[in-house]
């Protein structure tokens, strides 16, 4: 049945079929042919239970808490403030690219809206001071894939509901390696540049009262972060209710900048939308799928192949970290999330291990699905704000920061207490 599904799967895509239609297709066929119940028959209590539960409710409030910020102009005030207190280092303007999408990224929850956040502001500033487009804007590609690790992630919060997972423990186990990893993108940078200091453009230093008046820029985005974070880990409110809260805070901040418009509104309710629209086809779809798959007896079949390899824990663990690195060329991020969960997560869990550490090391490799060819969506992201020069030139640029993924993924493998550490240390 595995087989008869992967085919299936891949054949779809390959006639660029949506995904989400793609899921359902995959469901009506493994009733058909697998399953001796018509489970067709509960298709629309199921897309009624799916679509009606509250935690999915938190994945539009993020949405339009990042439609907002982006909109408002905030976005430029953080890359300006960050620029004084991060360009002394080699590279110079590189860092505040990835600082400044790490910043977005503990609020807005999406990747491609960050790394599309910070194109926008940083783009201009490469042409006028003379950066290398290669490592610049490969630095923003790979700075908005934290979108999805630093908490709140739209990306955490469709794992958590499809494994039946804390949020708030995922939340918890991605902080830490996020961060850990924008730290890794600051110093392959830094090292890069210092190796070779005209890829990194003008070094420049500001005077410190300057500075510390750049760090007021920075409030608005550390109070979101505090309110919604804080408020989900202090029992106070739960995800969904710490996304409506910074909603409601990201609304006040426009209001004070004098950027609230009916205009800017009306644009980010109908970005919402679409977006929302095309995350919840595909979560239902999937939805219907680990349904039929679960009914047709997927779990019983994969348990049994994978006792007849004999694979130890760690050999399994590293055949789907392979498994995702190359489906991660060729499907987009979401849905490999979401194909693959219902298949791999059970195996995994099987094995021994933490699903929060799971979810984690998966996120790791879907960001590193978004900067790799040909379907890497930050890629086309960036080149769109680019408006000249190749392609190529964005993907190059996003190779050093596929290695520092790669060092992730090993590090997480090898020391589970990295994404672990904190969900205990705060249970």
């Amino acid at each position: 049945m595995i087989t008869y599904v992967s085919i299936g799967l891949l054949a779809m895509l390959s006639l660029s079929i949506p995904v989400g239609i793609v899921l359902f297709l995959l469901g009506f066929g493994t009733d058909i042919f697998f399953s001796p119940f018509p489970l067709m028959r509960g298709l629309g209590n199921l897309v009624w239970s799916t679509s009606n539960n509250a935690t999915l409710i938190a994945i539009p409030f993020f949405v339009l808490l990042g439609e907002i910020l982006v909109r408002s102009g905030i976005a430029a005030r953080t890359y300006a403030a960050l620029d004084r207190w991060v360009s002394w280092m080699p590279g110079g303007l590189v860092h505040a690219n990835v600082a400044t999408a790490t910043m977005f990224s503990a609020t807005s929850g999406s990747s491609v809206a960050t790394a599309a956040t910070v194109a926008t502001v940083a783009m201009p500033q490469a042409e006028k001071l003379g950066y290398d487009p290669k490592l610049f804007s490969g630095a923003i590609a790979a700075g908005g894939t934290l979108g999805i690790m630093i908490p709140p992630s739209i990306n955490l919060i469709v794992y958590g509901f499809l494994t039946q997972t804390s949020i708030p423990q995922l939340f918890l186990a991605g902080l830490l390696p996020g961060l850990l990893l924008a730290l890794g993108f600051l110093a392959i940078t830094a090292i890069i540049c210092a190796i070779r200091p005209d890829l990194g453009g003008q070094r420049r230093v500001f005077p410190f009262p300057e500075m510390l008046r750049a760090l007021l820029q920075l409030i608005p985005i550390i109070l979101l972060f505090t309110i919604i974070i804080g408020s989900i880990y202090k029992g106070w409110a739960t995800p969904t209710e710490a996304a409506a809260v910074g909603v409601a805070g990201a609304l006040l901040i426009a209001s004070i900048f004098s950027r609230l418009t009916l205009g800017m509104l009306a644009e980010a309710v109908m970005g919402t939308v679409k977006i929302t629209s095309m995350i919840m086809l595909v979560v239902i779809g999937a939805s219907f799928l680990n349904f039929t798959l679960a009914s047709a007896g997927l779990g019983a079949e994969l348990s049994g192949f994978l006792d007849g390899l004999g694979l130890s824990p760690l050999m399994t663990i590293l055949v789907v970290v392979c498994i995702y690195i190359v489906l991660g060329f060729f499907i987009e991020t979401l849905s490999l999330m979401v194909v693959t969960i219902p298949i791999i997560v059970p195996l995994v869990v099987a094995q021994g291990y933490d699903p929060i550490w799971f979810g984690i090391l998966m996120i790791v490799l879907i960001e590193m699905a978004l900067i790799t060819p040909p379907v890497g969506l930050n890629l086309y992201v960036v080149q769109g704000a680019r408006k000249s020069g190749k392609m190529s030139e964005v993907m190059l640029g996003a190779i050093p920061y596929v290695l520092a993924m790669l060092v992730m993924v090993a590090a997480l493998i090898a020391i589970p207490g990295i994404a672990l550490w904190l969900p205990a240390v705060l249970q």
